[in-house]
Protein backbone atom coordinates (compact mmCIF):
# COMPACT_ATOMS: atom_id res chain seq x y z
CA UNK A 1 0.00 0.00 0.00
CA UNK A 2 1.34 3.44 -0.91
CA UNK A 3 2.22 5.79 1.92
CA UNK A 4 1.15 9.43 2.01
CA UNK A 5 3.45 12.35 2.72
CA UNK A 6 2.99 14.66 5.72
CA UNK A 7 1.41 17.22 3.34
CA UNK A 8 -1.22 14.84 1.98
CA UNK A 9 -4.12 16.47 3.83
CA UNK A 10 -3.40 19.68 1.90
CA UNK A 11 -2.22 18.32 -1.44
CA UNK A 12 -4.82 15.57 -2.00
CA UNK A 13 -7.83 17.89 -2.44
CA UNK A 14 -5.87 19.87 -5.06
CA UNK A 15 -5.23 16.96 -7.45
CA UNK A 16 -8.10 17.58 -9.86
CA UNK A 17 -7.35 14.77 -12.30
CA UNK A 18 -6.24 12.23 -9.66
CA UNK A 19 -2.91 11.95 -11.47
CA UNK A 20 -1.10 10.15 -8.67
CA UNK A 21 2.22 8.40 -9.20
CA UNK A 22 4.65 6.33 -7.13
CA UNK A 23 7.80 7.82 -5.67
CA UNK A 24 9.83 5.78 -3.16
CA UNK A 25 6.72 4.07 -1.83
CA UNK A 26 4.68 7.29 -1.59
CA UNK A 27 1.84 8.59 -3.68
CA UNK A 28 2.66 12.02 -5.13
CA UNK A 29 0.95 14.26 -7.65
CA UNK A 30 2.00 14.30 -11.28
CA UNK A 31 -0.04 17.47 -11.65
CA UNK A 32 -2.52 19.30 -9.45
CA UNK A 33 -4.34 21.04 -12.26
CA UNK A 34 -5.73 19.22 -15.31
CA UNK A 35 -2.61 20.30 -17.16
CA UNK A 36 0.77 21.22 -15.71
CA UNK A 37 1.25 24.43 -17.74
CA UNK A 38 0.36 26.77 -14.88
CA UNK A 39 2.57 24.86 -12.46
CA UNK A 40 5.55 25.05 -14.82
CA UNK A 41 4.89 28.76 -15.35
CA UNK A 42 5.07 29.27 -11.58
CA UNK A 43 8.53 27.65 -11.48
CA UNK A 44 9.88 29.99 -14.14
CA UNK A 45 7.89 33.18 -13.43
CA UNK A 46 6.74 33.23 -9.80
CA UNK A 47 7.15 30.57 -7.09
CA UNK A 48 6.18 26.90 -7.09
CA UNK A 49 5.81 24.65 -4.06
CA UNK A 50 6.78 21.00 -4.53
CA UNK A 51 6.39 18.19 -2.01
CA UNK A 52 9.75 16.36 -2.02
CA UNK A 53 9.21 14.44 1.20
CA UNK A 54 9.71 10.99 -0.44
CA UNK A 55 13.45 11.68 -0.69
CA UNK A 56 15.44 9.38 1.55
CA UNK A 57 17.15 11.34 4.33
CA UNK A 58 19.90 10.22 6.68
CA UNK A 59 21.59 11.96 9.58
CA UNK A 60 25.24 10.96 9.83
CA UNK A 61 26.91 12.04 13.07
CA UNK A 62 29.95 11.25 15.18
CA UNK A 63 33.72 11.54 15.20
CA UNK A 64 34.12 9.62 11.92
CA UNK A 65 31.14 11.07 10.04
CA UNK A 66 33.42 12.84 7.53
CA UNK A 67 35.55 9.72 7.08
CA UNK A 68 32.47 7.65 6.26
CA UNK A 69 31.06 10.11 3.73
CA UNK A 70 34.46 10.69 2.14
CA UNK A 71 34.92 6.93 1.81
CA UNK A 72 31.54 6.63 0.11
CA UNK A 73 31.09 9.61 -2.25
CA UNK A 74 33.17 11.05 -5.09
CA UNK A 75 33.50 14.61 -3.74
CA UNK A 76 35.75 15.82 -0.94
CA UNK A 77 33.47 16.06 2.07
CA UNK A 78 36.37 17.14 4.30
CA UNK A 79 36.18 20.56 2.60
CA UNK A 80 32.52 20.97 3.53
CA UNK A 81 32.09 23.58 6.27
CA UNK A 82 29.15 24.11 8.60
CA UNK A 83 26.28 25.64 6.66
CA UNK A 84 27.46 24.36 3.27
CA UNK A 85 25.76 21.84 0.95
CA UNK A 86 27.24 19.79 -1.87
CA UNK A 87 25.78 17.69 -4.65
CA UNK A 88 27.55 14.39 -5.20
CA UNK A 89 27.24 10.87 -6.51
CA UNK A 90 28.57 7.63 -5.13
CA UNK A 91 29.93 4.64 -6.99
CA UNK A 92 30.51 0.93 -6.68
CA UNK A 93 34.02 -0.51 -6.76
CA UNK A 94 34.08 -0.30 -10.56
CA UNK A 95 33.43 3.44 -10.65
CA UNK A 96 29.79 3.15 -11.74
CA UNK A 97 27.17 5.47 -10.23
CA UNK A 98 24.90 3.90 -7.64
CA UNK A 99 22.95 7.02 -6.70
CA UNK A 100 23.27 10.77 -6.28
CA UNK A 101 22.07 13.33 -3.77
CA UNK A 102 23.14 16.15 -1.48
CA UNK A 103 25.20 16.33 1.70
CA UNK A 104 24.49 19.19 4.10
CA UNK A 105 26.84 20.06 6.93
CA UNK A 106 24.49 21.00 9.77
CA UNK A 107 27.26 21.57 12.33
CA UNK A 108 30.43 20.02 13.69
CA UNK A 109 30.23 16.28 12.94
CA UNK A 110 26.57 16.55 11.82
CA UNK A 111 25.53 15.81 8.25
CA UNK A 112 22.35 15.11 6.30
CA UNK A 113 22.54 12.91 3.21
CA UNK A 114 19.64 12.73 0.75
CA UNK A 115 19.24 10.05 -1.90
CA UNK A 116 16.76 8.76 -4.45
CA UNK A 117 17.17 5.13 -3.37
CA UNK A 118 17.41 3.56 0.11
CA UNK A 119 21.02 3.98 1.27
CA UNK A 120 20.88 2.87 4.92
CA UNK A 121 22.46 -0.53 4.27
CA UNK A 122 25.16 0.92 1.98
CA UNK A 123 26.05 3.53 4.59
CA UNK A 124 26.44 0.85 7.25
CA UNK A 125 28.55 -1.35 4.98
CA UNK A 126 30.92 1.55 4.41
CA UNK A 127 30.93 2.48 8.12
CA UNK A 128 32.67 -0.72 9.22
CA UNK A 129 35.24 0.11 11.91
CA UNK A 130 34.22 3.77 12.17
CA UNK A 131 32.87 5.70 15.15
CA UNK A 132 29.71 7.02 13.50
CA UNK A 133 25.96 6.98 13.95
CA UNK A 134 23.53 6.68 11.03
CA UNK A 135 19.87 7.55 11.52
CA UNK A 136 17.20 7.11 8.86
CA UNK A 137 15.04 10.22 9.31
CA UNK A 138 13.14 9.84 6.05
CA UNK A 139 9.73 9.52 7.71
CA UNK A 140 10.19 12.14 10.42
CA UNK A 141 11.57 14.95 8.24
CA UNK A 142 9.19 16.44 5.67
CA UNK A 143 10.55 18.52 2.81
CA UNK A 144 9.26 21.19 0.46
CA UNK A 145 10.97 22.77 -2.53
CA UNK A 146 10.10 26.43 -3.07
CA UNK A 147 11.36 27.23 -6.57
CA UNK A 148 11.14 30.24 -8.85
CA UNK A 149 12.29 33.85 -9.24
CA UNK A 150 10.02 35.05 -6.40
CA UNK A 151 10.99 32.27 -3.97
CA UNK A 152 13.26 34.56 -1.95
CA UNK A 153 10.54 37.17 -1.48
CA UNK A 154 8.16 34.51 -0.24
CA UNK A 155 10.64 33.12 2.27
CA UNK A 156 11.60 36.51 3.62
CA UNK A 157 7.91 37.24 4.15
CA UNK A 158 7.14 33.91 5.81
CA UNK A 159 10.21 33.53 8.03
CA UNK A 160 10.10 35.15 11.44
CA UNK A 161 12.12 38.31 12.07
CA UNK A 162 15.14 36.62 13.61
CA UNK A 163 15.78 34.52 10.52
CA UNK A 164 14.68 37.04 7.86
CA UNK A 165 18.10 38.50 7.11
CA UNK A 166 19.99 35.20 7.14
CA UNK A 167 17.57 33.65 4.64
CA UNK A 168 17.49 36.77 2.46
CA UNK A 169 21.29 36.60 2.17
CA UNK A 170 21.63 32.82 2.00
CA UNK A 171 24.16 31.92 -0.69
CA UNK A 172 23.87 29.22 -3.32
CA UNK A 173 24.26 25.73 -1.86
CA UNK A 174 24.16 26.93 1.73
CA UNK A 175 21.85 25.88 4.56
CA UNK A 176 20.68 27.80 7.63
CA UNK A 177 18.21 27.36 10.49
CA UNK A 178 15.02 29.43 10.42
CA UNK A 179 11.61 29.70 12.03
CA UNK A 180 8.28 29.53 10.21
CA UNK A 181 5.04 29.79 12.23
CA UNK A 182 7.10 29.30 15.39
CA UNK A 183 8.48 26.02 14.01
CA UNK A 184 12.22 25.33 13.78
CA UNK A 185 13.16 24.40 10.21
CA UNK A 186 16.27 24.29 8.05
CA UNK A 187 16.35 26.05 4.70
CA UNK A 188 18.87 25.22 1.99
CA UNK A 189 19.37 27.19 -1.19
CA UNK A 190 19.12 24.12 -3.38
CA UNK A 191 16.65 22.59 -5.81
CA UNK A 192 16.06 20.50 -8.89
CA UNK A 193 14.69 23.11 -11.30
CA UNK A 194 17.80 25.04 -12.32
CA UNK A 195 16.22 28.25 -11.05
CA UNK A 196 16.40 30.37 -7.93
CA UNK A 197 15.08 28.04 -5.28
CA UNK A 198 15.13 26.71 -1.76
CA UNK A 199 14.36 23.46 0.03
CA UNK A 200 12.76 23.53 3.45
CA UNK A 201 13.39 20.67 5.91
CA UNK A 202 10.59 20.42 8.45
CA UNK A 203 9.65 18.14 11.36
CA UNK A 204 6.94 15.93 9.85
CA UNK A 205 4.58 16.59 12.74
CA UNK A 206 4.62 20.32 11.90
CA UNK A 207 4.46 19.99 8.12
CA UNK A 208 0.93 21.32 7.64
CA UNK A 209 1.59 24.49 9.63
CA UNK A 210 4.54 25.35 7.40
CA UNK A 211 2.56 24.54 4.22
CA UNK A 212 -0.29 26.80 5.37
CA UNK A 213 2.07 29.67 6.17
CA UNK A 214 3.76 29.45 2.77
CA UNK A 215 0.47 29.32 0.89
CA UNK A 216 -1.08 32.14 2.93
CA UNK A 217 1.80 34.61 2.87
CA UNK A 218 2.92 33.61 -0.60
CA UNK A 219 -0.47 34.13 -2.22
CA UNK A 220 0.45 37.63 -3.35
CA UNK A 221 3.55 36.25 -5.06
CA UNK A 222 1.73 33.58 -7.04
CA UNK A 223 2.83 30.58 -4.97
CA UNK A 224 1.47 27.51 -6.77
CA UNK A 225 1.67 23.83 -5.76
CA UNK A 226 3.45 21.95 -8.55
CA UNK A 227 3.78 18.27 -9.41
CA UNK A 228 6.25 15.98 -11.13
CA UNK A 229 5.18 16.85 -14.71
CA UNK A 230 6.15 20.50 -14.25
CA UNK A 231 9.32 19.50 -12.44
CA UNK A 232 10.32 17.18 -15.30
CA UNK A 233 10.23 19.99 -17.86
CA UNK A 234 12.21 22.32 -15.59
CA UNK A 235 14.93 19.79 -14.74
CA UNK A 236 15.39 18.81 -18.42
CA UNK A 237 15.84 22.50 -19.29
CA UNK A 238 18.38 22.64 -16.47
CA UNK A 239 20.19 19.53 -17.75
CA UNK A 240 19.68 17.61 -14.50
CA UNK A 241 19.71 13.82 -14.73
CA UNK A 242 17.18 11.66 -12.90
CA UNK A 243 17.92 8.25 -11.38
CA UNK A 244 16.07 5.36 -13.07
CA UNK A 245 15.27 7.68 -15.99
CA UNK A 246 18.52 9.11 -17.33
CA UNK A 247 20.74 6.54 -15.67
CA UNK A 248 20.39 3.18 -13.96
CA UNK A 249 21.98 2.79 -10.55
CA UNK A 250 24.76 0.20 -10.64
CA UNK A 251 23.01 -1.91 -8.00
CA UNK A 252 19.86 -2.05 -10.16
CA UNK A 253 21.55 -2.76 -13.49
CA UNK A 254 21.04 -6.21 -14.96
CA UNK A 255 23.88 -6.00 -17.51
CA UNK A 256 27.10 -3.99 -17.59
CA UNK A 257 26.02 -1.70 -20.44
CA UNK A 258 23.20 -0.31 -18.28
CA UNK A 259 25.70 1.23 -15.86
CA UNK A 260 27.19 4.72 -16.10
CA UNK A 261 30.19 6.41 -14.53
CA UNK A 262 30.16 10.04 -13.31
CA UNK A 263 32.28 10.95 -16.36
CA UNK A 264 29.76 9.32 -18.70
CA UNK A 265 27.02 11.39 -17.05
CA UNK A 266 29.12 14.56 -17.57
CA UNK A 267 29.52 14.92 -13.81
CA UNK A 268 33.30 15.32 -13.98
CA UNK A 269 33.16 18.29 -11.60
CA UNK A 270 31.83 16.03 -8.83
CA UNK A 271 34.80 13.64 -8.96
CA UNK A 272 37.75 14.59 -6.73
CA UNK A 273 40.46 12.10 -7.64
CA UNK A 274 43.05 13.92 -5.53
CA UNK A 275 41.39 13.09 -2.21
CA UNK A 276 41.95 9.90 -0.21
CA UNK A 277 40.57 6.45 -1.08
CA UNK A 278 36.88 6.18 -1.96
CA UNK A 279 34.68 3.63 -3.68
CA UNK A 280 35.58 3.34 -7.35
CA UNK A 281 38.57 5.70 -7.22
CA UNK A 282 41.02 3.43 -9.07
CA UNK A 283 38.53 2.73 -11.85
CA UNK A 284 37.72 6.44 -12.18
CA UNK A 285 41.41 7.38 -12.36
CA UNK A 286 41.83 4.89 -15.22
CA UNK A 287 38.76 6.21 -17.01
CA UNK A 288 39.89 9.80 -16.57
CA UNK A 289 43.20 8.95 -18.25
CA UNK A 290 41.68 7.20 -21.25
CA UNK A 291 38.56 9.38 -21.56
CA UNK A 292 34.90 8.33 -21.24
CA UNK A 293 33.29 6.17 -23.91
CA UNK A 294 29.96 8.02 -23.50
CA UNK A 295 28.72 11.44 -22.48
CA UNK A 296 25.38 12.77 -21.30
CA UNK A 297 24.63 15.79 -23.48
CA UNK A 298 21.79 17.97 -24.62
CA UNK A 299 19.99 17.40 -27.92
CA UNK A 300 18.17 20.22 -29.71
CA UNK A 301 15.82 19.14 -32.49
CA UNK A 302 15.96 21.34 -35.61
CA UNK A 303 12.42 22.65 -35.99
CA UNK A 304 12.17 22.87 -39.77
CA UNK A 305 13.29 19.26 -40.15
CA UNK A 306 10.85 18.12 -37.46
CA UNK A 307 7.95 20.06 -38.97
CA UNK A 308 8.67 18.76 -42.49
CA UNK A 309 8.19 15.14 -41.36
CA UNK A 310 4.59 15.92 -40.40
CA UNK A 311 3.90 18.24 -43.32
CA UNK A 312 4.84 15.42 -45.69
CA UNK A 313 1.80 13.42 -44.54
CA UNK A 314 -0.54 16.40 -44.21
CA UNK A 315 -0.28 16.87 -40.45
CA UNK A 316 0.73 19.65 -38.13
CA UNK A 317 3.75 18.92 -35.89
CA UNK A 318 2.81 16.81 -32.86
CA UNK A 319 4.66 17.81 -29.71
CA UNK A 320 4.57 15.92 -26.41
CA UNK A 321 2.37 17.61 -23.83
CA UNK A 322 4.23 15.84 -21.01
CA UNK A 323 7.99 15.26 -20.80
CA UNK A 324 8.76 11.76 -21.99
CA UNK A 325 10.96 9.22 -20.23
CA UNK A 326 11.70 6.63 -22.90
CA UNK A 327 14.72 5.50 -24.89
CA UNK A 328 14.79 7.22 -28.31
CA UNK A 329 17.58 6.30 -30.77
CA UNK A 330 20.08 8.93 -31.94
CA UNK A 331 21.89 8.42 -35.28
CA UNK A 332 24.80 9.86 -37.23
CA UNK A 333 25.83 8.91 -40.74
CA UNK A 334 23.26 6.14 -40.78
CA UNK A 335 24.54 4.47 -37.59
CA UNK A 336 23.04 4.59 -34.12
CA UNK A 337 25.46 6.43 -31.83
CA UNK A 338 23.33 6.76 -28.72
CA UNK A 339 19.89 7.39 -27.30
CA UNK A 340 17.86 10.12 -25.67
CA UNK A 341 16.53 9.21 -22.22
CA UNK A 342 14.11 12.07 -21.55
CA UNK A 343 12.84 15.05 -23.50
CA UNK A 344 10.20 17.74 -23.80
CA UNK A 345 9.06 20.88 -25.56
CA UNK A 346 10.52 23.80 -23.61
CA UNK A 347 7.84 26.52 -23.23
CA UNK A 348 10.50 29.01 -22.15
CA UNK A 349 13.13 28.32 -24.82
CA UNK A 350 10.59 27.48 -27.53
CA UNK A 351 12.67 24.45 -28.47
CA UNK A 352 12.25 20.67 -28.58
CA UNK A 353 15.04 19.38 -26.34
CA UNK A 354 16.25 16.13 -24.79
CA UNK A 355 18.92 14.63 -22.57
CA UNK A 356 20.90 11.96 -24.39
CA UNK A 357 23.77 9.49 -24.01
CA UNK A 358 26.13 9.72 -26.99
CA UNK A 359 29.16 7.59 -27.81
CA UNK A 360 32.61 9.08 -28.39
CA UNK A 361 33.57 10.95 -30.49
CA UNK A 362 30.10 12.15 -31.47
CA UNK A 363 29.28 14.07 -28.28
CA UNK A 364 31.12 17.30 -29.16
CA UNK A 365 28.72 20.29 -28.91
CA UNK A 366 27.51 21.39 -32.34
CA UNK A 367 27.72 17.90 -33.84
CA UNK A 368 24.86 17.21 -36.25
CA UNK A 369 22.86 14.07 -35.50
CA UNK A 370 19.41 12.61 -36.17
CA UNK A 371 16.74 11.68 -33.64
CA UNK A 372 14.01 9.14 -34.25
CA UNK A 373 10.51 10.57 -34.53
CA UNK A 374 7.30 8.58 -35.00
CA UNK A 375 4.99 10.16 -37.56
CA UNK A 376 1.65 8.52 -38.29
CA UNK A 377 2.94 5.13 -37.05
CA UNK A 378 6.11 5.41 -39.15
CA UNK A 379 9.60 5.82 -37.72
CA UNK A 380 11.34 8.83 -39.23
CA UNK A 381 14.45 10.84 -38.40
CA UNK A 382 14.68 14.57 -37.72
CA UNK A 383 17.85 16.63 -37.81
CA UNK A 384 19.18 17.58 -34.38
CA UNK A 385 22.32 18.99 -32.79
CA UNK A 386 24.39 18.13 -29.74
CA UNK A 387 24.25 20.95 -27.18
CA UNK A 388 26.23 21.63 -24.05
CA UNK A 389 24.16 21.41 -20.88
CA UNK A 390 22.36 23.13 -19.30
CA UNK A 391 19.91 24.51 -21.82
CA UNK A 392 18.72 27.08 -19.25
CA UNK A 393 20.97 28.65 -16.59
CA UNK A 394 19.67 32.01 -15.32
CA UNK A 395 21.90 34.34 -13.32
CA UNK A 396 19.28 34.53 -10.57
CA UNK A 397 19.93 30.89 -9.66
CA UNK A 398 23.23 31.76 -8.00
CA UNK A 399 22.96 35.53 -7.58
Amino acid sequence: MLKTTPFHARTAPLVLGQTWRRWAGYGVASSYDWLHDREYAAIRNAAALLDISPLYKYHVTGRDAVRLLDRMVTRNVAKLKAGQVMYTGWCDGHGKIMDDGTISCLGEGRYRLTSADPSYRWLHQNAFGLDVRIDDVSSIVAALALQGPLAREVLVRVCEDASNSSIANLKYFRVAPARISDIEVEISRTGYTGDLGYEIWIPASDALHVWDALMRKGAGYGVTPAGIWALDVARIEAGLVMADVDYTGAHHAVIESQKSSPFELSLDWTVHLDKGPFNGRDALIAEHQRGPAWRCVGIEVEWNSFEALFTAVGLSPSLPTIAWRTSVPIYRNGKQIGYASSGCWSPLLKKYIALAHIQAPHFVPGTGVEIEVTVEHQRKRAIAFVRKLPFFDPERKKA
